[in-house]
């Protein structure tokens, strides 16, 4: 019985770092994804109307990534570890790399990004407002690759009037910071 505890506390000891360094990269990637893309936003103020909505959910990866991957050389070379992180069936959130993020830091970046909202919540405020220019932003769970020295994440905007958009994003970590290395794949509706 004593051994079989040491066996599991020797295994929770080499992965929980393995998941800290995860979420820690997660964090890293959305505070680009959200500088970028909420830089124009406004201070959250009460009554005021967010433009910008964060999904919760991280979206699985689909088929579309083998078509990213079909362009662009530096994917091609890694295929094959890139297809295994195609999973449609996941289901986890962004909580983790959210608090991270903003846990006694980068407290400008969180007065301009809301609370994440559910699909349904969002409809539900969207509807409220029946303003057809607000947005919920997906981020999908990225994807990390050549010994974790890069990733390729997704993001989508979704609309109510179809007017949606999105691309890939390539990163790539430079001395411990994960850098934006090119835009693929760039679509709107």
């Amino acid at each position: 019985m004593r051994q079989s505890y040491f066996k599991i506390l020797l295994a929770f000891l080499l992965i929980s770092p393995v998941a800290f360094a995860q979420d820690a990269d997660n964090a890293a990637i959305l505070k680009i994804i959200f500088s970028k893309y909420y830089k124009n936003e406004k201070v959250i103020a009460k009554g005021r109307l967010q433009l910008l909505s964060f999904y919760c959910k991280k979206a699985p990866n689909n088929e579309e990534v083998l078509e990213v991957i079909s362009k662009n050389e530096l994917l091609k070379k890694n295929a094959a570890e890139i297809k295994k992180q195609i999973v449609i069936t996941i289901d986890e959130d962004w909580s983790a790399a959210y608090n991270i993020l903003f846990d006694n830091q980068n407290q400008y970046l969180k007065s301009k990004v809301n609370a994440c909202l559910s699909f349904e919540e969002y409809k539900v405020v969207s509807d409220r407002y029946g303003e057809n220019n607000q947005r919920l932003m997906i981020v999908n769970k990225p994807i990390y690759f050549a010994n974790d020295n890069f990733a390729l994440v997704k993001i989508a905007f979704y609309r109510n009037i179809e007017h949606n958009s999105g691309s890939f994003m390539l990163l790539e970590k430079i001395n411990g910071v994960w850098t934006v290395k090119e835009y693929l794949n760039e679509w709107a509706t």
